[in-house]
């Protein structure tokens, strides 16, 4: 398999490069939903990430990526106690796919010619303890995208059709992007994402290029280029790893807890999903940036990715929505 382009030599995006980052560091925070311009390095960003992450260990053969026998579901075959490393898993969710394609389904060969049901696993199982990647997301059916969501925040699916009663683990990051000019996801569904970020062509001249020279490196000799940002990735790798250690030892102030729901009601932000997703993005920068416990700083830092798609929109307000944020951010946590 191709290694993808190095995410530490992506150009620009800083803040979808966050967002992804601290996905990796706390996969519970949710789902990252990023809206832009085609040829932004969408994409790149995902798949560069999960190249990035260290391999996993899974059972040989195991549909699901389990670990180890008591991982393995009782459906599932070989059960054999032979691992091996892979990488993070990255799975392409088409526009087309069926609900079976996703969840799984009846195994019509094997009914058939064996008489026995048998379930056929779909694309949660092979996206479980890895990354769920749906490209457009905007324009994937809505009931699709609300099992996906479900799905991802309890981290099991449960297929209950033809007779059968199934249930695998299926904990992943689920990435959605897509083109706002194209249509908009339901604010209903926009709210389930734990992250959301916005990326643009870059305008200044000088960034383009280096896009360019960068992509033209990369093709003309992979390995050399491989090589040059090795180090780079690597460095990238262990902060990851070292903020994933350091996570359950940040402290949360209450004070933390009073800005989180001061800016929450300050927003106008419905239900409580805005500042439990706040709080827990700024626990994975505060490990991430080696913080004993999370200030303002922190919350400064992740608040427009983590409530920007939360708000109502202003037809009177004419500023995007994580200027809105960023500025009603300063005033409440000055």
């Amino acid at each position: 398999m191709k290694q993808p382009f190095p995410f530490t030599a992506i150009v620009g995006q800083a803040a979808m490069k966050q967002a992804m980052v601290l996905t990796a560091v706390d996969p519970g925070i949710g789902g990252v939903l990023v809206f832009g311009d085609r040829g932004t390095g969408k994409s790149t960003a995902v798949r560069a990430l999960a190249a990035l992450l260290p391999p996993i260990r899974v059972i040989e053969g195991s549909p699901t990526n389990a670990e180890t026998l008591e991982d393995q579901p009782a459906w599932a075959d070989p059960r054999a106690d032979v691992t091996a490393e892979v990488p993070t898993p990255v799975v392409d969710l088409p526009l087309g796919a069926t609900e079976d394609r996703v969840t799984g389904a009846l195994d019509i060969e094997r009914a058939l010619t064996q008489g026995v049901k048998a379930f056929e696993p779909g694309l949660l199982a092979r996206a479980n303890r890895g990354y769920l990647y749906i490209d457009e997301v905007n324009l994937l059916e809505d009931h699709i995208v609300d099992l996906l969501l479900d799905v991802a925040q309890s981290g099991e699916n449960v297929i209950e059709r033809e007779g059968l009663s199934i249930r695998h683990d299926a904990r992943f990051v689920l990435v959605g992007s897509g083109n706002p000019e194209e249509g908009e996801l339901r604010p209903q569904l926009l709210d389930r994402f734990g992250l959301s970020v916005e990326v643009r062509s870059p305008d200044d001249i000088e960034e383009r290029i280096e896009v360019i020279r960068r992509r033209a490196a990369f093709d003309t000799d992979r390995a050399a280029f491989l090589r040059k940002w090795a180090a780079e990735d690597a460095a990238l790798r262990e902060a990851i790893l070292a903020a994933r250690a350091r996570l359950a030892d940040v402290a949360t102030p209450d004070a933390t807890l009073r800005d989180c729901a001061q800016l929450c009601v300050a927003l106008g932000s419905d239900g409580l999903r805005g500042e439990l997703t706040l709080l827990r993005t700024a626990r994975a920068q505060a490990a991430y940036e080696g913080a004993p416990a999370v200030t303002r700083a922190h919350l400064r830092a992740v608040a427009p990715m983590a409530l920007s798609h939360r708000l109502r929109r202003d037809p009177l307000d004419e500023a995007g929505s994580s200027t809105r944020v960023t500025r009603m951010a300063d005033d409440v946590l000055a």
